[in-house]
């Protein structure tokens, strides 16, 4: 999820809103809960266009196929040998929150992806249809999948886990995590867990930390301090082979996507790849770059998509 999302994601106050619950949640299409009023942008409409500074990829371009809507996709995951593609959809950015959580659209969404061909785009429900929720940062590794929640039952935003049980993801409990290390969206390499958090000592604003897994827990929280910096660093994503380690950073005011590679076991200074509204990234299986590129005019969102850059 990117910048915009995670910051209203972490201020939810869904349930002391005063939201009379559901008798029972009606789920509805994305296509029909997006307002007549919404605009399709283009990359012949875009005023900020995302803007490419490496020699390795294509110019970035919208994604093909069925995912990108006048609606808002966000924070892409493509999960290691599963053959799909997760996502964030809300119909309408100027709606808050506390109606955003009724419209019967708004959560993650999955679809299959077969060569580059994505297909089946559909909802995943992560909780029962009579209990209120509102979930994103979507990380899948096997038949796992570590999601964050505000939910009915709960006070405030929790990381949760659920199973991927003959076809379904079911089996959704409160993951893990000790609360003192302030986890934000993350990813898990091995027994590194990456993730974004903003500390008393941290660089500035929100910076990359990493916990590893000892005797079954995660603990010993580490600043990545090379990858930092005083401007905000989040959404981290780490390739397959463990040697790259890509994220968000705000970049002459926007997100933008940065790359830094691993040494002989040591991170080293990132690079910028896709700059201007660049957000959240993820790969495929060859090397292919996919973030969230957002829309503004007069400093209004319009709306958000997933881009593509082809590894050349």
């Amino acid at each position: 999820m990117t910048l915009k999302y995670i910051i209203i994601i972490c201020i939810f106050y869904l349930f002391a809103c005063d939201t009379p619950p559901p008798e029972e949640y009606i789920l509805k299409t994305r296509e029909e809960t997006i307002p007549d009023s919404a605009v399709k942008m283009t990359p012949e409409t875009d005023l900020h266009p995302p803007i490419l500074h490496s020699n390795d990829y294509e110019e970035p371009v919208p994604l093909p196929g069925t995912i990108n809507t006048a609606g808002a996709e966000d924070s892409p995951f493509i999960p290691i040998n599963r053959n799909e593609f997760y996502f964030f959809f809300t119909p309408d950015v100027t709606v808050p929150i506390e109606k955003q959580l009724l419209d019967g659209a708004t959560g993650i969404y999955s679809a299959l992806m077969t060569n580059g061909i994505i297909t089946d785009v559909k909802r995943v429900l992560l909780q029962d249809l009579d209990k209120l929720s509102l979930d994103g940062c979507t990380f899948v590794k096997e038949d796992t999948m570590w999601f964050c929640s505000a939910r009915e039952g709960y006070t405030g935003l929790h990381w949760f886990t659920a199973e991927f049980v003959n076809g379904e993801w079911t089996n959704w409990e409160l993951a893990d995590f000790n609360s003192e290390f302030e986890v934000g969206e993350l990813h898990i390499y091995g027994n590194e867990l990456y993730y974004h958090s903003y500390k008393d000592d941290s660089k500035g604003g929100t910076d990359i930390w990493m916990l590893n897994r000892i005797d079954g827990e995660w603990t010993n929280p580490v600043n990545i301090e090379i990858v930092n910096s005083e401007a905000n660093e989040g959404m981290p994503y780490i390739t397959p082979d463990g040697e790259e380690l890509w994220f968000n950073r705000l970049y002459r005011g926007t997100p933008a996507v940065f790359r830094s590679k691993r040494v002989n076991s040591q991170w080293q200074e990132p690079e910028l790849i896709v700059s201007q509204f660049a957000g959240e990234p993820t790969l495929d299986a060859e090397g292919n770059i996919y973030f969230v590129h957002h829309f503004y005019k007069d400093n209004e969102m319009i709306e958000a998509d997933i881009y593509i850059a082809y590894k050349k």
